[in-house]
């Protein structure tokens, strides 16, 4: 079980303007907290079963609109949908193996096994997050204990299926050989754009992932690993180009994306992920993105294009081998199909100041973790954003976070011995 608790505030700042989806440029404050349950049961040796309940409250700065790149990963992009429980990921899990060599692995809440083949293939159906085991980076990926910004746990660009808490249903199917490892998923995507409801019928709306990692060593035993990604997403989307021309013939009176969506219409986009063990206790990581930005922004948030960079350092030198510090840089950019939309006045489901001064969103982040006992952390967390929602005539911006972490777990053998 986890528990994850974010409050962040911002003062105020400079905006020649605003619109309905501004980032608000008077000072204020947010809180977000996610809870979640995670359980798990192995049937077999190679079936298991996984099914977690989550309860996410609160709010961001903003209501989570504003910055493409946006400052909390907790957040929930409609706070409409309320705080009651809900299942967040249901899923069997099957692995098949292909060698009679094994190798350790860790028991975490998406694999149970403590030992697995070393070249196998692994199933999964059912209910999870994309992002559960595409784009995934040791030093990037974790919005619990490391950074906390939309487009550094993940690649901005990679429009991922996704509801509007970020969970979809799907299989994923994957291959692990000792060096390189290839994955593909299929899974639904929402009926409109950043929308709770998924569609089920998968010859017209989907989206199609495809991953290959490699591991490697390029500085002497120095671990490396990329990963190349390509996405192709089927949905309902309205077309940035039909939406202006709509709107200069004057058949809308505003530019209006969703009067533009038709059944079938494709984005697609590729990623690439890095990282590196730079020492025991360094690491660093960057990411690359580009999709086609022609469609509307559909599930994940509004950036066409992303580069990221950062690194991580463990306490040790302090006497604090738990602690972590972080630092990463993120540029974002849209294309201009995107930009021109939002500069006549267009609204996105994230962005829409009313009009559009286009400049890159670049944005900085800080952090500093502290282990307090047990499963108990404490983070502090600075966020420097330039143009938010590449606006040049709105910002900078300054973001304070604080976050409190809370997790432990019980094994079923412990439990059971326990009564």
């Amino acid at each position: 079980m986890q528990a994850n608790f974010i409050r962040q505030e911002h003062p105020t700042f400079y905006a020649e303007y605003s619109g309905r989806n501004s980032f608000l440029p008077a000072g204020e404050h947010a809180t977000s907290r996610i809870e979640t349950l995670y359980t798990g049961f192995q049937i077999t040796n190679r079936l298991e079963i996984l099914a977690d309940v989550e309860s996410a409250g609160g709010a961001g700065l903003s209501n989570a609109l504003g910055i493409a790149g946006f400052t909390n990963v907790d957040v929930v992009r409609n706070p409409t949908l309320g705080e009651a429980p809900y299942i967040s990921r249901v899923m069997l899990h099957y692995t098949i193996p292909l060698s009679k060599e094994t190798t350790e692995a860790t028991r975490n809440p998406l694999a149970l096994a403590s030992t697995v083949p070393v070249r196998r293939l692994e199933f999964r159906l059912g209910k999870m997050s994309t992002v559960d085991f595409f784009d995934l980076n040791a030093i990037g990926s974790d919005s619990h204990l490391q950074f906390m910004n939309w487009a550094i746990v993940n690649n901005g660009a990679y429009d991922y299926a996704a509801d509007t808490r970020g969970y979809t249903y799907g299989l994923v199917a994957e291959y692990y050989d000792k060096a390189w490892a290839a994955r593909f998923g299929e899974m639904l995507m929402p009926t409109v754009a950043n929308g709770i409801t998924l569609d089920w019928d998968i010859a017209r709306a989907r989206g199609e992932n495809f991953e290959f990692e490699y591991h490697t060593a390029w500085l002497a035993k120095r671990a490396s690993v990329v990963r190349a990604l390509a996405f192709v997403n089927h949905a309902n989307m309205g077309s940035y180009q039909q939406a202006i021309d709509s709107y200069l013939s004057g058949k809308d009176a505003v530019p209006d994306i969703t009067l533009s969506r038709k059944q079938g219409r494709l984005k697609y986009g590729f990623g690439l992920n890095v990282e590196q063990e730079l020492s025991p206790l360094w690491r660093a990581f960057g990411r690359l993105g580009w999709n086609d930005g022609a469609k509307e922004s559909f599930a994940y948030t509004e950036i066409d294009q992303t580069a990221s960079m950062g690194s991580d350092f463990r306490g040790k030198p302090w006497h604090r081998s738990q602690d972590k510090v972080g630092a990463a840089f993120v540029v974002n950019g849209i294309s201009a199909d995107h930009r021109r939309y939002l500069a006549l006045g267009g609204l996105g489901f994230i962005l829409g100041d009313g009009g559009l001064t286009y400049g890159l969103e670049k944005i900085s982040e800080t952090y500093y973790t502290a282990h307090i006992w047990r499963g108990i952390y404490f983070a502090t967390d600075y966020q420097h954003v330039t143009n938010p929602g590449y606006n040049e005539v709105r910002g900078p911006v300054d973001v304070v976070s604080f976050r409190i972490h809370v997790e432990d777990a019980i094994p079923f053998e412990k439990f059971g011995r326990r009564n």
